[in-house]
């Protein structure tokens, strides 16, 4: 029956990549409020979609952006699969570095000569949730799913899913499942599908300083009062000793090292130091000592800075001592790191090291850990033979360097383990300009999702 599955997927290409460009062209900017419409009008389509696979579809309320909840018929003593993905997209500023409009999907070839649709949410996630629309409606037109498929795609992913907890502790018992699918990550490389086992956390905190209460002469007053700009880039400087590791007391207390044996494998995969500095436009990349690159993105912990907001910003000259000056600081974090603990050093350190003349507040925008899936598992073995099946390659094993918070809720909360099995490629540039989605990377992918279906039911 796959390869009737398959077969059919093949003779769809076109008709798939034509509705996923419909779905593009919705642009759903979860975090702008002038976009609520398109929000419903992007959750109404896909649950559309959803309906002609004859799947029993509900776009339901949040206290933010609906949820699409679908299911196929659930059969008793079949394995029952949750598939989780977005519908929201991120901002596209800046748009004059688009090559062409973020909601214009557009075909075009890469650098390496691949065709690729260029869009907003084109990889992120909305053209890997597709691939699983399109799988799941190739086995609908062979006699149905050999699983019980639930279907859950929120629309608030990019801004924090803050209402995604409340949905799914409410609606528990819908969602139970055997194994959740999320198809949020990428392949190792173009012609290497792989099997994402692992995942950093995230802190992220925004750091408010106020010194006088209004903004001052410089000169005036310059040498004779707390300037909060200036207090916040010392801050910042004091993040991080001379090797590149995070001075924050007792920060790496809790973290995992690597095994040898992971190291071992990731100096085998197709990388070099060289290439990868390349494609980010930097002459030699930079980190902690005594690691590779793809050890400091997968398995070190971080800090970064990822914005900061200061005094007079327009244009010419304006000699002022701002009163006020924020930060927006983020921690990536590994197995066995607690948010609540980084948090706490960070306050910590916060509390320590600024001078007791500048007032100061934190807020935070989100926290979950670190997550480890074992790659010696059954359904991992099932997840690469699929990835074989739907790419015709070998796959491998990696992790990634970035979050997604769901898969730590719906373990704790439905007691559920989750499969990352991406499609994307590391050049799709998620969340910059220029987003892309390989079209044979999203054929693979649909493949990928159909063979998945088959293999889950032998868990």
């Amino acid at each position: 029956m796959l390869e009737s599955v398959l077969k059919t997927i093949d003779q769809r290409r076109d008709a798939s990549l034509a509705q996923l460009k419909e779905f593009l062209a919705i642009p759903s900017v979860s975090t702008k409020p002038e976009h609520k419409a398109d929000m419903l009008k992007c959750a109404t389509w896909l649950a559309d979609r959803l309906q002609q696979a004859a799947f029993a579809v509900q776009i339901l309320p949040t206290g933010g952006h609906p949820i699409v909840l679908a299911r196929n018929k659930h059969v008793p003593g079949r394995k029952t699969i949750l598939i989780y993905g977005h519908y929201d997209v991120q901002p596209p500023e800046p748009l004059e570095l688009w090559t062409s409009p973020a909601f214009e999907p557009t075909i075009r070839k890469t650098e390496t000569g691949a065709d690729a649709v260029y869009a907003r949410g084109a990889v992120d996630d909305k053209g890997q949730v597709w691939a699983h629309v399109k799988a799941l409606t190739a086995w609908q037109a062979h006699g149905g799913l050999p699983v019980n498929v639930t279907f859950l795609i929120e629309g608030e992913e990019e801004i924090g899913s803050e209402n995604l907890e409340a949905f799914v502790r409410a609606h528990k018992d819908e969602l139970v499942a055997d194994i959740c699918v999320i198809s949020d990550t990428g392949q190792f490389a173009e012609g290497l599908p792989a099997l994402t086992y692992g995942l950093r956390g995230l802190c992220y905190a925004e750091v408010f300083l106020t010194g006088p209460d209004h903004d001052l002469h410089s000169g005036e007053y310059g040498g004779a009062v707390p300037n909060p700009a200036n207090i916040l880039c010392e801050f910042i400087a004091s993040l991080h000793a001379p090797d590149g590791k995070v001075a924050l007391p007792g920060f790496y207390a809790d973290v995992v090292p690597l095994t040898l044996e992971e190291r071992e494998t990731w100096k085998k995969l197709p990388f070099t130091e060289e290439a990868f500095a390349k494609s980010v436009g930097i002459p030699v990349g930079n980190g902690e000592t005594g690691y590779t690159t793809l050890e400091r993105k997968w398995a070190r912990p971080t800090c970064d800075v990822n914005g900061i907001t200061t005094g007079y910003q327009g244009p010419g000259a304006k000699t002022v001592i701002p009163s006020k000056a924020s930060a927006k600081i983020s921690f990536r974090l590994v197995p066995n790191q607690v948010p609540a603990k980084v948090q706490g050093e960070f306050e910590k350190a916060l509390r320590d090291r600024l001078p007791h003349n500048v007032k100061h507040e934190v807020h935070w925008h989100g926290a979950s850990p670190a997550v480890l899936v074992p790659i010696d598992s059954k359904a991992t073995k099932l997840a690469s033979e699929a990835l074989e099946i739907g790419f015709g390659k070998p796959s491998t094993f990696m992790r990634g360097g970035g979050s997604i918070p769901v898969v730590g809720l719906l373990k704790s909360v439905l007691g559920v383990d989750t499969l990352l099995v991406g499609f994307g490629l590391p050049d799709d540039r998620v969340h910059s300009p220029n987003e892309k989605f390989n079209l044979d990377a999203l054929h693979g992918g649909t493949r990928t999702a159909a063979a998945l279906y088959a293999k889950l039911a032998e868990l």
